[in-house]
């Protein structure tokens, strides 16, 4: 169908009120609606996400009852006794989040599928421990994660509570392709859902489980309760859900100074105080600052509105805030996790770290001292949880800590997503074990660049929006396919990794094969140490290229960075 055919059923549709006044304002702008009309919205092994309104190519009631109706159909050629398991579904802060998650409870309903839905937001680790603890077959996330305000998205979960994995997640596609007709897609009303067993709302009983889990995250509770009552940390839960339990998990780990952001601790979906409610960017941190600084707080931590992603700033001598990046949170964590663990006899002799093939090789090294085993995965935490599921099932390899770059990270399995909450806890810890001994993080960070040299990493994206975007993204790793890298300002590739032949290549042309599954990403790495990735983002129009190095000073480390960057840069533009 051709977008005006399918324009023209929306005007006729029965809409919702809001999506009417939309539409119609959306009427004159003939770009606006080829952008909604054109072609669906994709829905990959990250789910969907965009921005809210009418359209097959954003987020509404609609889309989703087709979403789901994709998942009731998938589930209905399980066994009685998976399908019977049903499905956990939770959500986040933003625009229609509550009402996409009782949508899609009554899209399961009327196919005789039971929901278990929290009864009020909570966070995406908690949905992921949910469908562990309830036993369901799958779960659902209402949530667009750290992007603006217009957008919302919608995640599947697995019955291991990880990402449902690709091959399933086709299958799901394909039965939402046979949705010819959204308007026609039968749903339950929550009454209806109630009388007919088919819709349980969970809440505290959940939580409690999830704090008993995050209690055991603590290593070292000694520590703490040295320094607790010296121990000023602030947190901003930007707007979301980590508002929800971040009183409950600090006071339970034996913090007992811990200041709210006031302003970002409501629940916000303009998210009025930040335009990007992720803890990536030091704008997030302004007001955390502010408040860090009349308090005199040794840590900032902020989580993303669906609490699974954590930044975090470290007071430095001057009383002025350095922002941490994500790969520097992480080698700090191993670092602290593996002594720690070393000290009481039970560091495993198997233990294994994993990581993303985009985050840096700094906690790499750092396990390397431990002798323990560092594992890289495609990017998307889902293909962490396997790699903790099939440690589980073989008994070859004790996971000890996971992580991306991006701000996720992962302590303890009970959860088989990135989980802010767990990391919270446990990076409060290593500020303490630093503060002990009359020392910040930041000291620690310093002392950990001299004894494994400098690493710094750096993502650069370049935006690719609209219908064109798709194809010019397309354009440019082909681009990088047929006019091969073989040196970046004149420093020689010895190696390229390409996921999607699944193959790797030497500066001789010797060619082997990798062993992670297909993916569109390029990786090179240079003489010198570098590495350089080249990867279309999965969840938003954008081509993204990382960089690591490692030199003997952040100076020389920021020399690399920008001349590679000057050297890249302009085969995006």
């Amino acid at each position: 169908m051709s977008w005006q055919d399918n324009y023209q059923l929306w005007q006729k549709a029965d809409l919702t009120s809001d999506l009417r006044q939309d539409l119609t304002a959306m009427a004159p702008d003939e770009a606006a609606l080829q952008e909604a009309f054109t072609q669906p919205l994709e829905f990959g092994t990250a789910g969907m996400r965009g921005v809210m309104g009418p359209g097959i190519n954003a987020l509404n009631i609609y889309t989703v009852q087709q979403a789901t109706e994709g998942l009731a159909c998938f589930m209905d050629q399980l066994s009685a006794e998976k399908k019977a398991a049903g499905v956990a579904i939770s959500y986040d802060s933003r625009y229609h989040s509550q009402e996409f998650a009782f949508v899609a409870a009554g899209v399961l309903g009327a196919h005789g599928i039971k929901s278990y839905v929290f009864d009020s937001l909570r966070p995406t680790p908690e949905l992921s421990f949910a469908v562990r603890y309830l036993q369901t077959y799958a779960g659902i996330m209402i949530t667009a994660s750290h992007n603006p305000k217009q957008y919302n998205g919608y995640k599947i979960y697995g019955p291991d509570g990880g990402q449902m994995p690709p091959e399933e997640v086709g299958q799901i596609v394909a039965y939402i392709e046979k949705v010819t007709d959204l308007f026609q897609i039968k749903s339950l009303r929550q009454n209806e859902l109630r009388d007919a067993h088919l819709l349980q709302l969970i809440g505290e009983d959940v939580d409690q489980a999830y704090l008993a889990q995050l209690a055991t995250v603590t290593v070292q509770p000694e520590l703490i309760k040295k320094v607790a009552a010296d121990f000023t940390l602030v947190y901003s839960p930007l707007h979301g859900t980590g508002k929800m339990l971040y009183e409950r998990v600090f006071r339970q780990a034996g913090l007992t100074k811990i200041q709210v952001v006031p302003e970002q601790a409501i629940l916000d979906p303009e998210f009025a105080t930040t335009p990007f409610p992720n803890p990536e960017f030091p704008q997030a941190f302004e007001l955390a600052e502010a408040l860090g600084k009349k308090t005199g707080a040794d840590l900032l931590i902020a989580t993303d509105p669906d609490a699974d992603r954590l930044g975090a700033a470290v007071r430095q001598p001057n009383g002025d805030y350095h922002l941490l990046t994500g790969n520097q949170i992480a080698a700090l964590m191993v670092n602290y996790l593996l002594e720690a663990y070393q000290a009481q006899g039970k560091l495993p002799a198997d233990g294994v770290i994993v990581k993303s093939i985009v985050s840096s090789e700094f906690p790499a090294k750092v396990a390397a001292h431990y002798n323990i085993e560092t594992r890289n995965v495609l990017t998307g935490f889902k293909y962490i949880g396997e790699q903790i599921e099939q440690m589980e099932v073989t008994g070859q390899g004790h996971f000890l800590f996971g992580f991306e770059e991006s701000y996720g990270y992962l302590v303890k399995s009970f959860v088989r997503d990135k989980d802010a909450m767990q990391a919270a806890v446990l990076l409060a810890e290593v500020a303490a074990y630093y503060r002990e001994k009359g020392l910040t993080m930041y000291d620690g960070l310093q002392s950990l660049y001299r004894e494994f040299g400098h690493f710094q990493e750096r993502t650069v994206s370049f935006d690719f929006e609209g219908l064109a975007g798709q194809e010019k993204m397309a354009q440019v790793m082909t681009e990088f396919r047929q006019n091969p890298v073989s040196t970046v300002a004149d420093v020689a590739v010895t190696r390229v990794e390409d996921y999607q032949a699944q193959t790797a290549t030497l500066a001789d042309g010797t060619v082997s094969k990798l062993a992670l599954p297909k993916a569109n990403v390029l990786k090179y790495y240079l003489a010198d140490e570098t590495w350089i990735a080249v990867r279309p983002s999965g969840t938003e129009p954008k081509i993204k290229l990382y960089f690591g190095v490692v030199a003997d000073s952040e100076a020389a480390g920021l020399q690399k960075l920008e001349r590679y960057q000057a050297a890249l840069s302009p085969r995006l533009q």
